[in-house]
């Protein structure tokens, strides 16, 4: 092992309090005692990593800090009888660019069990085109199928369409057959989603209902929702019989307001996905199914590379919600 220092992204709190990001220098010696060094050539910019790079502490108690949930490369050192030297590997989430140093820098080391290897019939590269978002659109994915919610069924809603998990979820569904209605802010993206696969795109305001009625007419055999609040709401109230929900995401709101009924009633399921922690062995199947079934054929049109240098113009874009798909860090130069 020759390389002793690389460049990275870290995030410093001022003496005022305030935060600012810079390119810069790092040494190897600054990352944590685990067993799995990791040269990074790809990662992926998430929202949870624009919340660390701006400061928010329930994200990242600690700075400086170099974000970054995501990350593939190959292995450099392994202590590990799980993995060798050259091995391609994929790790995402646990602790990684929150209080471990993160994808947005060329080197990381993690315990082993963070890691996955890459699976067959995926680049590294393609692999963080998906990154957590894509992940996660695939746990939704695979909670629908396991529970028997199969195309015929009927439609599927998904919320925040645009955003990464929306936008991988539409894609992904829409692949293996489902008819997927999408529901999105930014109504200008309709030809965005219709290209992706969606059947139908309708707005905000029409997948919001605000009557108080604890039911409403049945219409999606299933949900992938990524933006709680009213939208999670109103989605819930509206599955059909033995319908299921899944929600991963809160930036609309945490708050739920439902009665029991669409679960003692229809026996309506809501499913909770957590990208985070979810256990190995499912997170293996998931990412199985993304390099075969569920690999979409072009995966350009939701991506979009950028390097270190611009990846702080893309954070500040993410934030302001103004990001359409996927934006892949390239570290290979």
């Amino acid at each position: 092992m020759t390389v002793k220092n690389f460049r990275a992204m870290l995030v410093e709190q001022t003496e005022g309090g305030t935060f600012s990001r810079k390119i810069t220098e790092r040494s190897l010696d600054d990352l944590p005692e685990h067993e799995v060094l990791v040269k990074v050539h790809y990662s992926s910019l998430n929202y949870k990593d624009g919340l660390s790079a701006t400061g928010h502490k329930g994200v990242t108690k600690n700075y400086p800090h170099t974000p970054g949930i995501d990350a593939a490369g190959v292995v450099e050192e392994s202590h590990s009888d799980s993995f060798r030297t050259g091995d391609q590997v994929i790790v995402t989430s646990y602790d990684l660019g929150m209080n471990t140093p993160g994808g947005f820098g060329q080197y990381i080391r993690v315990p082993a069990d963070w890691v996955v290897p890459l699976p067959a019939n995926l680049s590294l590269k393609e692999s963080m085109a998906y990154g957590s978002a894509g992940l996660t659109a695939g746990f939704c994915l695979l909670k629908l199928q396991e529970h028997s919610i199969t195309p015929d069924l009927g439609e599927i809603l998904v919320s925040g369409a645009t955003g990464g998990v929306g936008s991988f979820a539409v894609a992904m569904l829409a692949l293996v057959g489902y008819e997927v209605v999408a529901v999105t802010g930014k109504t200008d993206e309709k030809p965005f989603l219709i290209d992706l696969g969606a059947k139908e795109v309708i707005s905000r305001s029409e997948a919001i209902d605000t009557s108080g009625r604890p039911l409403l007419k049945g219409r999606w055999a299933g949900v992938v929702d990524s933006v709680g609040g009213e939208i999670l709401t109103t989605a819930i109230r509206m599955t059909n019989l033995h319908g299921v929900v899944t929600c991963c995401g809160n930036v609309a709101s945490p708050d739920l307001r439902v009665t029991v009924y669409p679960f003692i009633l229809r026996g309506v399921s809501l499913i909770g996905i957590d990208s985070q922690s979810c256990p190995m062995a499912f997170r293996r199947r998931t990412w199985e199914k993304i390099a075969k079934e569920w690999k979409l054929p072009h995966l350009d049109r939701q991506t979009s590379l950028c390097s270190l240098e611009e990846l702080d113009g893309e954070i500040d874009r993410i934030l302001a919600g103004k990001q359409k798909g996927r934006v892949i860090l390239d570290l290979t130069s």
